[in-house]
């Protein structure tokens, strides 16, 4: 083989490379997308211009979680317009959930999830999961792209499932027509979703050009991972890394119970400059006293007042913990649920079962209450309209309007009742002023299911295997193309209880 000539490259110096100190702007420089200019990407850049807040609620929601969903796609060579999609599914908003039963960043329908191994059970739902979440996306879209060898296809197809978007290709290839995305007849969700990406990319471009001031957020982690070894309380992981529970799910929003089972869960997400503080304070503590919750396991069938005596618990509380129905009076023999630790409850009861572990906790200890909107019924003010009220309550102004079979921008006569659906803690309450009528979760419930709005895909999207199935909360054909705002943050699933989406993602 004959010798391979080489030249040697002199150099006086080193050339310095320097990150971004600005997230945006490494968002920005790894753009690859092909830019789509059309009618509608004008409506939906349009339609976030009129609605600042909207951006920077998005925006300040997204700081968590932006970061790593950047570096991953960077690792995968991925464009960096993807990072915008949960801006689109969701608002970057983890507690999210669709008619669809859609949830998360990502917004995985139960089955989808399972397909990508994010697992859904009592104790977590992974599709929440910020790392497990992000990384099933990931693979999903890479491997539409691979499917269809165009980013626009891709994102349609993780929209409205890969097996509706091929059908729609083929129908246009035995046409004679063009089977790219804007040759596609599409529902009107899809044909708006795009457009929608590409109108926050836009903004978020240029964002001076469009009189936006985006927040900063620092091109560095947001979090940390940090190794659970024993099992521990939502409320004392968050009190040992000194920060609000709030913000502990806010980063761990996967988790079902107020009890992280270390058996169940490798590790946990904090706050990158609080992290070490945990580790620290995890190490000072006593094992025996982080978690004030187990499992037990029935040894006979057991009337559900006797286990809530045994283990001093309401009867509410232990319904309300383990999801179950107001019709169980029963605990049936071998059935695990989970009940408070107490120590001298176990040891003195005639029939305990099985446990994980037995160990003293205070009584006083509350069951963390999952968010339940209830149903209200306001007075409009004088001069008010479906948006006000919407804006009033920090509710999409779309939806309230759908709960109301009204417009976004009809006037409303003085006076006038309007239903809301607000958080237990706000219905009661805050709502001023006008009267306020709390409905049972019976009459929430059958509210809901008659004023929710129709999923536009449903059906198609119920017969196409694999689907991502994030069936559309879109408006049906002929109306309004405005996308929907972000879910306002006191949505969050229920356990059970009545929960109503005010998400079209």
């Amino acid at each position: 083989m004959p010798g391979v000539p080489m030249t040697e490259l002199r150099s006086n110096g080193v050339a310095t490379l320097t990150a971004p100190s600005d997230l945006w702007d490494r968002i920005r420089d790894g753009f690859a997308l092909p830019d789509l200019q059309s009618a509608e990407v004008a409506r939906q850049q349009a339609w976030y211009l009129e609605r600042p807040d909207t951006i920077q609620r998005m925006a300040e929601r997204s700081r968590r979680y932006l970061f790593h969903i950047v570096e991953q796609l960077e690792l995968r060579a991925m464009p960096t317009e993807l990072a915008l999609l949960p801006y689109v599914e969701s608002a970057f908003n983890p507690q999210a959930i669709s008619s669809a039963k859609a949830a998360g960043l990502w917004q995985f329908i139960p089955s989808t999830g399972t397909l990508f191994n994010l697992d859904q059970n009592a104790w977590r739902d992974d599709r929440r999961n910020v790392l497990a979440s992000t990384s099933a996306a990931l693979d999903y879209l890479q491997e539409l792209h691979d499917e269809f060898d165009d980013w626009h296809l891709a994102l349609a197809a993780y929209n409205w499932g890969p097996g509706n978007v091929g059908r729609a290709i083929a129908r246009n290839a035995a046409a004679g027509l063009g089977t790219a995305y804007t040759d596609l007849k599409k529902p009107n969700e899809t044909a708006q979703y795009v457009p929608r990406l590409q109108a926050l990319k836009n903004i978020i471009a240029t964002p001076e050009a469009f009189d936006v001031a985006l927040p900063s957020i620092p091109n560095h982690p947001y979090f940390d991972t940090v190794t659970i070894t024993k099992d521990i309380d939502v409320l004392t992981a968050a009190q040992l890394a000194a920060i609000s529970e709030d913000d502990f799910k806010a980063l761990n929003p996967s988790f079902k119970r107020p009890v992280i089972v270390a058996s169940g869960t490798a590790q946990i997400l904090l706050p990158w400059d609080n992290a070490n503080r945990f580790r620290q304070s995890l190490a000072e503590s006593d094992p025996a006293a982080l978690a004030t919750w187990t499992l037990w396991q029935s040894p006979t069938e057991v009337a559900i007042e006797d286990v809530a005596k045994r283990f001093a618990m309401s009867v509410r509380d232990l319904r309300r913990l383990n999801a179950l129905p107001r019709h169980t009076r029963h605990i049936a023999s071998g059935t695990t649920i989970m009940v408070r630790e107490t120590g001298s409850q176990l040891a003195s009861a005639p029939a305990t079962g099985a446990r994980v572990r037995v160990a003293t906790a205070p009584a006083a200890t509350a069951v963390a209450t999952p968010s339940v909107l209830k149903r209200t019924v306001v007075q409009a003010r004088t001069g008010d309209s479906i948006t006000h009220m919407a804006a009033r309550y920090d509710l999409p102004a779309e939806t309230v309007a759908e709960w109301n079979e009204t417009r976004e921008d009809d006037a409303l006569q003085s006076g006038r009742d309007i239903v809301l659906y607000l958080p237990d803690q706000l219905s009661g309450t805050a709502v001023q002023p006008g009267k306020v009528q709390v409905g049972s979760p019976a009459a929430v419930a059958r509210a809901a299911a008659s004023s929710a709005p129709a999923p536009a895909a449903a059906e198609a999207r119920a017969s196409t295997q694999p689907a991502r199935g994030k069936v559309a909360v879109a408006a049906a054909a002929g109306s309004s193309p405005a996308p929907a705002p972000e879910p306002p943050q006191l949505l969050a699933q229920s356990n059970g209880k009545v929960r109503v989406q005010t998400a079209r993602n």
